[in-house]
């Protein structure tokens, strides 16, 4: 028997030793990036690219921050997951709250009337009894009924770092008073709400209030608590335990949907003075961090440069999964689960994944049960039929996944300033050339070359899935496109060259001048990419012999072009704060110019025609009297074309077989509660998917050994020598 040699024992046998158990561990994934006992569990994984940065309902604004705001807080109402158009259904309300309006005389009425007659609208919401908050520390009480962690002293959170440090946690029933606290809380002007401003538009006594705190705070600082039970604010106020009012000014039917935001769900006051504590705010124990709602989930653990988890709420009183649906739905099964009582997983774990990439390829090996589709990876993903139909490349679906798809509730459009002395104005030769451009501007071809196909030529305002958006030979633009064989086909060249000679632009010469035309863009430099897109740009106006001068600034300079009115042609678009198609035909309201007014007029559009059916249609119910209202004022735009109406965006995202019930909606944010999980088929097919190759192994483990012979070998010559 021979001794391996010490300076061969370490290395060779470590070695070894990791092929060998590496080889032994064949059936575990080997780069599953979370516990298995995890990846078995009903868990739901996905990723997030950027630290949301505010959690509190009164700021939170983004996308990003909705993720996770709107599956712990709850609003009076939420959008039916399954029905369109959206619609509205009460979520912690119990009903559709009822309204009332009241005249300038004083007299209530339920019956709807006229705008101009209304003075006052008044919504009651009567709140769902037995809903419970989330564990919490800030309502933790002793058995005297006191708060334990309300008046903590300075040494008091010396070992305290985060939430669950606390030790204890507490609950109690929602009520009416905390859906008016909250209110108050978007009057403070500590909160920065960015709805404060057009709430003191509408809701009674709301710049009393604010003014109120604001001379409060003069003497208080930024930090402390204010409770604000003990101040009025005369357009909310409280009932009875579960029933609350909200009086506003005038008529403005868009106010219910704010009610299906954020924004309008409650708040604990003991939230408020909980985390109003000194030395809260230096440990990041703030509402910006840690929310306390009714959800069905709750934050669990915020590390925002690693991952974000929610769980479910144990005091959640459970939601059924939606009954009712179109024929569509029950062929795709999303009326399985009816009746089953929500939510249906048990975590949720969002990953920090900054690139596309590794996001693309954890998506694939079975780690995140969703994806988006980036322009890297959606050849891989999608193809698209003879029809124009996108559907699954074939090794996504064996598979087994599911592509979703739906048109945003946004429209991306490329402006003309209406107050450009070449461009603008209300002259039929510049209103012959806008025309003349916006057909000549192939849009369908820009949706196909720089959004992959995920996209809508526009042909208005006002976006699918709108009231007032028309579909089929009724709803296209008719000085851009014919409706050929069944659908819209852009209107030739030629149909375009001959508005330029109307317009007194004949091949693209100024006939009064002899000059060539030239037209300025103002683009936003962002970077290298942006190349392809600018040069695109100035093919499409060659068509008709303009030059397109490309004016490249960054955002801030283009923001300040637009608010002066200097800029000529730009691009922007705009997403829907919710689905009304006031939200998008105020874009084009005059009053609401950007250089005259600061609005969100960017092309400072004016027609008193289209000014005059606004004000009509802005606060009118959706029926047949505002459509024709609509039509018309779409017809009035479509003819001026201060818009080349550009695109709807599609929303294009792939899930795993294992993951259910997915519908594409646009509108409602809490939808996690929905999404069921098959842990068992994700397990199987991650670990299908994830085979460890072991033949590079065992060719590592020989070419070792092998070389660890001509060592041994000579070690032992070695020895006999040192023996003789």
């Amino acid at each position: 028997m021979y001794n391996i040699p010490k300076f061969l024992s370490k290395a060779a046998l470590v070695g070894l030793v990791q092929l060998c158990c590496a080889a032994g561990d064949a059936q575990a994934s080997w780069n599953n990036p979370y516990p298995q006992s995890d990846h078995a569990s009903n868990v739901f994984f996905s990723s997030f690219r950027e630290r949301p940065k505010h959690l509190d309902p009164a700021r939170s604004y983004s996308s990003d921050e909705y993720v996770f705001v709107a599956q712990i807080y709850e609003p009076p109402l939420q959008y039916h997951y399954l029905e369109r158009p959206y619609m509205l259904v009460p979520l912690v309300s119990d009903g559709m709250p009822s309204i009332r309006y009241v005249d300038a005389a004083g007299q209530e009425t339920l019956h709807d009337l006229p705008s101009g007659q209304v003075a006052y609208t008044v919504y009651e919401f009567r709140v769902k009894q037995g809903v419970r908050y989330q564990p919490h520390p800030a309502l933790a009480t002793r058995d005297d009924g006191r708060y334990r962690f309300h008046d903590l002293g300075p040494g008091d959170l010396g070992d305290i770092h985060s939430l669950a440090d606390f030790g204890f946690n507490g609950t109690r029933e929602l009520t009416a008073e905390d859906f008016v606290y909250q209110i108050k809380r978007i009057a403070d002007p500590r909160r920065h709400s960015p709805i404060s401003g057009l709430m003191a538009q509408y809701i009674v006594g709301f710049d009393e209030l604010r003014s109120s705190l604001e001379r409060t705070l003069e003497d208080t600082s930024s930090d402390s608590f204010v409770d604000l039970r003990d101040y009025t604010l005369t357009g909310a106020e409280v009932l009875d335990r579960h029933t609350y009012r909200i009086r506003i000014q005038g008529k403005y039917p868009q106010f219910l949907f704010w009610q299906a935001m954020p924004f309008f769900a409650p708040m604990p006051w003991e939230a408020e003075k909980f985390y109003s504590q000194p030395g809260m705010a230096a440990r990041n124990i703030t509402l910006d961090w840690y929310p306390v709602g009714t959800g069905p989930f709750y934050l669990a653990e915020n590390n925002p440069n690693l991952r974000m988890v929610m769980r479910r709420n144990p005091y959640f009183r459970g939601e059924a999964f939606p009954a009712d649906g179109s024929p569509d739905d029950i062929g795709l099964g999303l009326l399985a689960d009816a009746g089953r009582i929500m939510p249906f997983v048990d975590r949720a774990v969002y990953s920090l994944e900054k690139e596309s990439i590794p996001r693309w390829n954890k998506f694939l090996q079975g780690y995140f049960d969703d994806s988006g589709i980036g322009s890297d990876s959606f050849d891989q993903a999608v193809t698209f039929t003879g029809q124009g139909e996108a559907v699954l490349t074939e090794n996504m679906s064996e598979r087994g996944m599911s592509l979703s798809t739906s048109v945003e509730t946004s429209t991306y459009y490329m402006g003309f300033n209406m107050l450009d002395d070449v461009i603008g104005g209300d002259g039929d030769s510049a209103r012959k050339l806008r025309r003349a451009i916006s057909i000549a501007v192939d849009f369908e071809e820009f949706i196909s070359i720089f959004a992959n196909g995920r996209g809508v030529a526009a042909q208005g305002p006002v976006p699918p899935g709108i009231f007032g958006a028309r579909s089929g030979e009724a709803g296209i633009n008719p000085y851009v496109y014919d409706w050929v064989d069944g659908r819209p086909v852009r209107k030739s060249l030629e149909d375009a060259l001959g508005l330029m000679i109307e317009a007194g632009y004949a091949g693209g010469i100024d006939q009064s001048s002899g000059e060539s035309l030239s037209l300025h863009f103002e683009a936003v430099s962002r970077g290298p990419d942006d190349k392809a897109r600018l040069n695109w740009m100035r093919k499409q106006f060659k068509k008709l012999g303009i030059q397109l001068i490309v004016r490249s600034t960054d955002y801030n300079r283009f923001r300040e072009k637009m608010l002066k009115g200097t800029g000529e042609i730009f691009f922007w678009g705009w997403n829907a704060d919710y689905p009304d198609p006031e939200n998008f035909l105020f874009l084009l309201y005059g009053p609401n110019a950007k250089a005259k007014h600061n609005g969100e007029n960017a092309s400072n559009y004016q027609n008193p025609q289209f000014d005059r059916l606004f004000m009509e249609v802005k606060n009118m119910d959706n029926g047949p009297q505002r459509q024709a209202l609509i039509d018309e004022m779409v017809d009035v735009a479509r003819r001026d074309a201060p818009w080349i109406w550009g695109f709807h965006p599609k929303k294009f995202s792939l899930h795993h077989g294992w993951v259910h019930n997915i519908k594409p909606n646009t509108m409602a944010n809490n939808t996690l509660k929905y999404i069921r999980i098959d842990p068992q088929l994700r397990e199987a097919s991650t670990a299908a998917w994830n085979q460890p190759v072991l033949w590079p192994v065992w060719i590592a483990a020989g070419l070792l050994g092998l070389s660890l012979i001509p060592a041994v070998v000579s070690y032992r010559r070695r020895e006999r020598v040192t023996a003789r």
